[in-house]
């Protein structure tokens, strides 16, 4: 049993360091905001709050400004 922890604690800490070195490489934590995301803009896809504002009749707010991008 002991075994197992040890192994599932050295796997989790592997794939921490993995996604540190990640960002430390890049020099910034990767934006993942949908209204920021081209390949996504060029498919036309977009936050539900920024599509919620438009069947509210709020055409005037400009992509995902609500999720926060």
């Amino acid at each position: 049993m002991l075994h197992l922890f040890l192994i599932a604690t050295l796997l989790v800490a592997i794939a921490t360091a993995g996604l540190a070195v990640g960002v430390i490489v890049r020099g910034k934590f990767p934006n993942r905001h949908i209204g920021h995301n081209p390949e996504l803009k060029k498919r036309g896809i977009t936050c539900a709050k920024n599509d919620s504002a438009y069947c509210q009749g709020r055409p005037e707010l400009d992509a995902c400004k609500g999720c926060g991008g």
